[in-house]
């Protein structure tokens, strides 16, 4: 299956990114720059192309960006601390952000004959994201077969949508994934801050998995009360 992995940068789409080249043809990797504060984790999804052989497409949407206002990902609003099931994280989503890369994508692997598009959305977005949740990916999948009837035959391949950050931490480890080498914190900085919603579910799926976090934190043990504090 000739598979173009949307990628960010972070250890969920590098992870499935190596999951695609052992298992199916990896022909590329698509990235976007929407105007995020994290743009550094470009820097790790074209890394990644590099290491996996292939082309790396990075799309300018920073005009579409700064049309989807009111997000501290790409606004003057404090990224929040705290773990992921705090009400405080919506602040933290881009509208349609999702649909909108996935429509490129799509476009895309049209143009060049692939036969699928691969997204990192995991189980454990579902809360925040609605754009990351079952019902979007299907509809979605079902929407893009309407918009490229008799053109192409590209489908949506979300092989996290039921699974755990754990589990892709694990999935990740068994091909060799090196997660010292992706970008998950929102906040952009020299290293991950260890206190954004983005590094405390980072550092519990490591710590979930039973595999060893190779990533260097800010504040290293924030996260175990950020997830007291969420219980």
């Amino acid at each position: 299956m000739k598979t173009i992995v949307v990628c960010s940068g972070g250890m969920d789409s590098v992870a499935l990114a190596h999951i695609v080249a052992q298992e199916h043809e990896l022909t590329r990797l698509v990235s976007f720059d929407y105007g995020q504060r994290h743009r550094k984790e470009l820097d790790f999804a074209a890394a990644a192309a590099t290491r996996l052989g292939v082309p790396h497409d990075i799309i300018d949407m920073r005009g579409i960006g700064a049309a989807l206002t009111g997000s501290a990902l790409t606004d003057d609003i404090d990224v929040p601390d705290g773990h992921y099931a705090e009400d405080t994280m919506k602040v933290t989503v881009v509208p349609n952000r999702n649909a909108i890369m996935l429509t490129i994508a799509f476009g895309i692997a049209a143009a060049n004959g692939d036969d699928a598009v691969a997204t990192a959305v995991h189980g454990g977005d579902h809360f925040i994201y609605p754009d990351c949740r079952p019902a979007f990916t299907e509809a979605f999948n079902a929407m893009q077969a309407a918009a490229l009837d008799g053109y192409a035959n590209v489908k949506l391949f979300t092989p996290f949508v039921h699974k755990s950050k754990a589990d892709i931490a694990t999935e990740g480890t068994a091909v060799g994934t090196p997660f010292a080498d992706t970008w998950s914190c929102y906040k952009g900085g020299e290293i991950h801050c260890g206190r954004c919603g983005t590094c405390v579910e980072r550092r519990e799926a490591f710590d979930l998995a039973g595999i060893q976090d190779p990533t260097d934190y800010a504040d290293p043990d924030f996260w175990k009360a950020a997830l007291k504090g969420a219980q």
